[in-house]
């Protein structure tokens, strides 16, 4: 019986080996996100708080392309947090926030759709959706009386490609494919309350 169990476990235990080889393998194998980069961030003071504006540096590639100009819906996530230095902790997250945008096709209007919550804008060419998509411009991120003044606070910003809200047999599809996965990695920089950059 004991040899039996043994056996068993030794069996159990290289099975589980293997699997874990083959999902390591696996995930080193998926790509990095896409080429997209952010050129340019900053975080400046309105009258009802603080914005971001950011222009993202990023191209749609053919298949995303197609697939929008067929009707598939894609969407976007511009992802932003700020932090504020705490020497006998982990940093203090002051604010965190999300952007969607849903980029669409009517084929009946023949134009191209941008939706941003509840606000939506149509394009002729899907260019110029893109293009308005990635300039961010006057999001708002948190109140004036959020942020201390005359304290430097640490902000990072990040825009990708959301395949979650794909239709399911394009989400298959996506998986560790190189196309459907475009981003930036997250831009960090250190910005003064009360001032600008």
């Amino acid at each position: 019986m004991t040899v039996s169990f043994t056996r068993s476990f030794a069996s159990i235990a290289r099975r589980s080996r293997a699997a874990l080889l083959a999902l390591l393998l696996a995930v080193a194998s998926l790509p990095a996100l896409g080429d997209g980069r952010i050129s340019y961030a900053e975080i400046v003071p309105s009258e009802e708080g603080y914005v971001v504006n950011a222009d993202i540096d990023l191209a749609l590639n053919p298949r995303l392309a197609d697939a929008v100009s067929r009707g598939v819906s894609l969407y976007f996530t511009a992802d932003f947090v700020i932090e504020r230095d705490r020497w006998y902790w982990l940093d203090e997250v002051v604010a965190e926030r999300s952007l969607d945008f849903r980029l669409s096709y009517h084929a009946i209007s023949r134009s191209y759709r941008l939706s941003v919550g509840n606000f939506h804008q149509s394009f002729d060419t899907l260019d110029a959706a893109v293009r308005t998509m990635l300039r961010i411009r006057s999001w708002q991120i948190v109140p004036i009386d959020a942020l201390e003044s005359g304290v430097s606070y640490n902000a990072a910003l990040k825009f990708q490609f959301d395949t979650s809200l794909l239709p399911k047999p394009f989400q298959v599809t996506a998986i560790g494919s190189r196309d459907w996965n475009l981003g930036t990695d997250w831009l960090h920089w250190t910005f003064l309350a009360g001032g600008g950059r």
